[in-house]
């Protein structure tokens, strides 16, 4: 192919040479193309970097543009209705429909194959109930909290400023605020962005402890005693792993921390930030109750809880025996299943590590009744939720309350460009790029997040009263059928077993869960 090239260049500069004799404006437009095609060409033959150039000179480029595009190609030619990963066509168009108040009943029927393995259904009721009587906010706060909060049972879920831009923090914290629920600060620190609008807020805390930190990356009390004390800030987060890569810090680049960011997260302008995968405050169960302890103190009793992606389940249960031994218990635990993730990781974390949501939430659920905690701490939980059958599932297997992410992304008007990581999002949701985010209009953006959450609701109270539900802390697994194969359906019921009150503590567990609390130590994380 080389050789073709370097053969092709000579004819058709030979060929440019006789035209010319006949018309020297045709000569000159011709070299113009000609010449700086050539020097790609010749450049791609003599580089070393790619194969394919050298092999195929300036046709190999054609491989590299096609491949950039790959993404919208497959979004918007290739495609089908139930396609696309991580969020199907059909997933995010009803969340642009509900968004801005447009149609979001489909015609002619489902588009799903119903007999395939993995799909999963509610069952209805001959008795449909009247959709106000459902309850749409569950209380966070058990008796060692002074400042309890009343939240929704759809929330925003944790985004940093600066993995979002400044415009898209302000719109979702505007339509937190229209909407009545909570906004997770992610662990980038309370922004100005976050508080300018006046919605609820749930600071998020995590290992680099932004926003109340001393230079050396450890803990700053006053400063986390001033922030906390902010009537926006709700409910205080302790992050100890995320779904998209548990056990795994980061690092900003000091080429972006100026001094807006230096200010909002505690850090030395343009120095990097590294954000651990570990806390330094504490290395034990009982040392982590103890800092929660501390936190709720600090900020005045108001709810204080932690959130993590299950690992090794001895570890949890570890924390739960130290809860019984110290007395400390938290108002609530987030669990985010592995298929979460807004946040760039690395492929294998986001892939092959952590557990998945709904086998995460069953086990915290089953370990909290079987040592006698349950009714103390609420449930939160984070993992593709975005519709109220996938809230309907969660609430089946123990959460009290759903948050979403990539949902409320949907909302402002994310199109899954899948660009998270490269600073480039064409929607300025996900960039710093003032010529991107500066385009997304908060207003507008603020009231389809709202709409969404509204919309969402309502279709919820729909779904769950059409099945003869009144309450949804009695929807039941038994409900929620899988088809596992050819005429075998099994329900939640069934796939996720339930514990009984404090069987863990009389050593009446299940097998496995018993065998693992017995190995538990409060002092300790692992076994």
């Amino acid at each position: 192919m080389r050789n073709l090239f370097i053969i092709s260049v000579i004819l058709f500069h030979a060929l440019i040479y006789v035209l010319g004799q006949y018309s020297s404006i045709l000569y000159y437009y011709l070299l113009i193309i000609s010449v700086p095609v050539s020097i790609l060409g010749f450049y791609d033959i003599i580089q070393t970097k790619h194969i394919i150039l050298r092999n195929y000179p300036v046709l190999g480029h054609f491989r590299y543009l096609l491949e950039s595009i790959r993404p919208e190609i497959q979004q918007y030619f290739i495609e089908r209705y139930d396609d696309g990963r991580p969020f199907s066509r059909e997933q995010r168009s009803v969340v642009y429909q509900r968004a801005k108040q447009e149609r979001d009943s489909v015609p002619f029927g489902t588009q799903h194959n119903l007999y395939e393995a993995g799909r999963e259904w509610l069952e209805h009721a001959m008795n449909p109930m009247d959709d106000d009587i459902i309850h749409d906010r569950v209380v966070i706060g058990n008796e060692q909290c002074k400042q309890p909060y009343n939240a929704s049972i759809f929330n925003i879920s944790a985004m940093s400023y600066g993995s979002l831009s400044r415009t898209a923090i302000e719109a979702l914290n505007m339509g937190a605020k229209l909407g009545g629920f909570c906004h997770n600060t992610g662990e980038g620190g309370v922004s100005p962005y976050h508080l300018k609008h006046g919605g609820d807020l749930c600071w998020q805390i995590g290992t680099g402890y932004f926003g109340c930190r001393n230079l050396d990356g450890t803990f700053n009390a006053d400063f986390f005693q001033e922030t906390s004390q902010n009537p926006n800030i709700k409910m205080i987060e302790l992050k100890l792993s995320q779904g998209a890569k548990p056990g795994h810090g980061g690092m900003l680049p000091g080429s972006k921390v100026d001094a807006e960011v230096a200010s909002i997260r505690k850090v030395e302008i343009g120095k990097d930030v590294n954000s651990p995968p570990s806390h330094k405050e504490f290395n034990t169960p009982i040392g982590l109750l103890k800092f929660l302890e501390r936190l709720r103190d600090l900020s005045g009793g108001k709810p204080v809880g932690f959130k993590l992606c299950l690992g090794k389940k001895v570890e949890f249960m570890a924390i739960c025996k130290a809860m019984l031994e110290t007395g400390i218990i938290p108002d609530f635990i987030t669990v985010d299943g592995a298929e979460g993730g807004t946040g760039a990781a690395p492929l294998e974390f986001t892939n092959y590590l952590g557990t998945p949501l709904n086998d995460a939430l069953n086990f915290i659920n089953n370990t909290l009744i079987g040592c006698g905690l349950r009714d103390k701490i609420r449930i939160i939980a984070g993992g593709k939720v975005m519709d109220p059958f996938s809230m309907v599932t969660k609430f089946s297997l123990g959460a009290d309350i759903c948050n979403s992410a990539r949902g409320m992304m949907f909302a402002l008007g994310c199109i899954q460009a899948l660009r998270c990581n490269s600073n480039d999002c064409p929607t300025g949701v996900a960039t710093n790029d003032p010529k991107l985010f500066k385009l997304l209009h908060v207003p507008s953006k603020g009231e389809r997040v709202f709409n969404f959450h509204k919309n969402t609701i309502k279709e919820l109270r729909h779904l769950v009263t059409a099945a003869g539900i009144s309450d949804l802390g009695k929807i039941n697994k038994k409900f929620i059928k899988r088809r596992i194969g050819p005429g075998e359906i099994l329900s939640y019921h069934v796939l996720y077993p339930s514990a009984k009150a404090n069987d863990l503590i009389q050593g009446s567990g299940a097998p496995f869960m018993q065998k693992v609390w017995n190995i538990a130590k409060a002092e300790v994380f692992s076994e």
